[in-house]
């Protein structure tokens, strides 16, 4: 696997940004140079496998807002282009993130289908564990009836997130283990019923048929097309046939932590007109999220998605942890035991490659977007830190080279790892001070904690 999905639209926007390159510093834009910019971006957009119809619709688009529109005061040629990129290709994933449609009749179904392998047992068990921590009752079933253990693999998935799983024994129909299950998640209260279909290896008209079946008596209120995002356009067009013989409601897009080219990601919803509702980006239950088209769009044109690591710390930072952050960041006593606990919450949030390529990659953050990431590093920091005295924590300005020696022998490290180590804290001091006003800001808010115009508590 790879080192988080984000990895995936990386050579697509080094292409991007080099394509955006030769406009930069141009008075106006004028047709050859738009049509130079285009003839790039065209290039990458194939060469990242997405469908060729989608490619001519979207530089069509671009190329007639680029050329009839008037230049904005505050924009140069590059950035009106990039904002109509921007804006185009946001539109081309769907513009805006589609929620989930429950019905009112309990328990609700979602209809999971798919071809054999695109990962639809394990994306039945993450939906179950996404829903289950948004206050939602889910339940699993499995009418796969023809593959040896692939109800046996759904309950191990239900065992493992917390979720109870409809066993149904003694029933071999997938429409009475579905309508069974339908019965049973209502009597004991459950609103969500999820439903794990059978697979194949190909579309044939016996699993057509069956699944047909399934979605006429169960009546679901999703029928959620689980397809994978390594195999390109062979994704888009098992989909499009998923759709038209079917009629589903949105798609998950899975494995886009691996080492696919985007295209089926970029191509997927005009070929189909349904939503991608989520993206699995890895093999870890937790990791589903919900597709966000213009946080996506940001990654691709080195934007970074800082609302998506925002939402991240969000959950493993607490109201109170949060407030005294911000209080040490707008009084300027971040100091480096705080450092230390910072780094050890961000390695909780997950692979911090995946973190990283979250940050735009421009500005302040432009090196630290590009870094690779060594988690044993980390655990180097925490040592270095860990071996200085608690007045040194407080107070980094105390460390002269002959406690950088005394720091570097009783953490098995080098002086110059030591300086290294204070050079980091200093840099990130400087960054979470700059990002503190908006950033921290926001998520105070979201805490529920009254944060003032510029970022500072308000009075109460």
């Amino acid at each position: 696997m790879g080192n988080g999905w984000g990895r995936m639209f990386d050579s697509l926007q080094d292409k991007f940004q080099q394509a955006f390159k030769g406009l930069r510093g141009q008075a106006k834009l004028t047709p050859e140079s738009v049509d130079e910019t285009l003839r790039e971006v065209r290039l990458a957009l194939l060469e990242a496998d997405v469908n060729l119809d989608v490619v001519n619709r979207l530089l069509e688009r671009i190329r007639v807002q680029a050329l009839g529109e008037e230049i904005r005061g505050s924009l140069t040629p590059a950035q009106e282009v990039v904002r109509i990129v921007r804006d185009e290709l946001t539109e081309l994933l769907g513009g805006e993130a589609a929620p989930l449609t429950f019905s009112k009749d309990y328990p609700a179904v979602f209809l999971m289908v798919g071809l054999q392998g695109s990962g639809k047992t394990t994306t039945s068990g993450k939906l179950a564990l996404w829903l289950s921590r948004r206050k939602r009752r889910p339940m699993l079933v499995s009418t796969d009836v023809y593959r040896p253990a692939a109800r046996e693999q759904l309950a191990v998935v239900a065992r493992e997130i917390g979720v109870p799983c409809f066993a149904g024994e003694d029933l071999n129909s997938p429409i009475e283990l579905a309508l069974a299950a339908r019965k049973d998640a209502a009597d004991r209260g459950h609103d969500v019923l999820i439903v794990d279909t059978a697979g194949r290896l190909h579309i044939d008209q016996e699993l057509m048929e069956e699944v047909s079946e399934l979605r006429t008596q169960l009546r679901p209120s999703e029928v959620l097309l689980v397809a994978d995002g390594m195999i390109g356009q062979d994704a888009v067009r098992s989909a499009q046939e998923f759709h038209e013989r079917l009629g589903t409601s949105g798609i998950i897009l899975t494995k886009l932590d691996g080492d696919a080219r985007g295209g089926a990601a970029l191509s997927i919803h005009y070929v189909t007109g349904q939503p991608i509702k989520f993206i699995g980006v890895g093999e870890k239950y937790d990791a589903l999220e919900v597709f966000y088209p213009e946080r996506i769009v940001s990654r691709i044109l080195g934007m970074g998605d800082l609302l998506s690591l925002i939402e991240k710390a969000e959950q493993a930072v607490d109201r109170n942890t949060a407030l005294a952050m911000h209080r040490k960041l707008q009084t300027d006593t971040f100091t480096l035991a705080d450092f230390r606990d910072q780094l050890s919450q961000m390695r909780s949030l997950g692979p911090l490659e995946q973190m990283m390529g979250m940050l735009p990659k421009v500005g302040i953050f432009k090196d630290a977007a590009r870094a690779h990431v060594d988690e044993k590093e980390l655990v180097r920091i925490e040592a270095i830190i860990s071996s200085m005295t608690a007045q040194e924590r407080r107070r980094h300005e105390l460390i002269n080279g002959k406690r950088r020696k005394r720091i570097a022998r009783g953490s098995g490290t080098t002086v110059q790892q030591v300086n290294q180590v204070l050079r980091q804290y200093v840099q990130m001091r400087k960054m979470m001070k700059t990002m503190s006003v908006g950033m921290l800001g926001r998520q105070l808010s979201r805490l529920g904690v009254p944060v003032g115009p510029q970022g500072s508590m308000a009075a109460k």
